[in-house]
């Protein structure tokens, strides 16, 4: 598969997209997580226009001017995984739910920790929010970039961020 990676400058540095031929998002690296892979030069018309609208979406998102995205994305996971990236292009904008709610949304018994791995595989992260995921008892857990970046994250979306236990 043919794939067309850009790079985009954010306040919490800068964060790698992917498109495939057609232009459809396939990855995203956070800032500070980003892995330079090679790119296949001379991109598509349909690439070349894909990562423009990842760029531009993105940085909107970054400005406080968009909570929602509007592209063409296509995770690569399991059929499980991509149920629960499903369930999270669900949680809106400056909400959070929690591994286990989703879990008991979809009848898994003791299934949180499954959810967890699944959200910590997610290849899109932003655009499949996995980031309004947190633990049943309120307090930031697991994420990809960092709980620093979670936070940051949830408080550029105005979210209610729980504060950590001081004991």
């Amino acid at each position: 598969m043919e794939l067309y990676r850009g790079e985009l400058e954010t306040a919490f540095g800068p964060m790698h997209v992917t498109v495939d031929a057609d232009g459809i998002l396939v990855e995203t690296w956070l800032p500070g997580r980003a892995r330079r892979k090679e790119s296949t030069p001379n991109p598509t018309r349909a690439a070349a226009t894909g990562l423009d609208r990842a760029r531009k979406q993105l940085d909107e998102y970054f400005s406080r001017k968009r909570r929602t995205f509007d592209l063409r994305f296509e995770p690569h996971g399991t059929p499980f995984e991509l149920q629960i990236w499903k369930r999270l292009c669900d949680i809106p904008y400056g909400r959070t739910l929690s591994y286990g709610a989703i879990a008991d949304e979809l009848g898994l018994v003791n299934g949180a920790r499954a959810v967890g791995r699944a959200n910590g595989a997610n290849p899109i992260p932003i655009v499949i929010p996995c980031h309004r995921v947190i633990g049943s008892n309120g307090e930031l857990v697991g994420f990809g970039g960092g709980l620093p970046l979670k936070r940051a994250l949830l408080e550029l979306e105005e979210a209610i961020v729980v504060q950590p236990r001081l004991f």
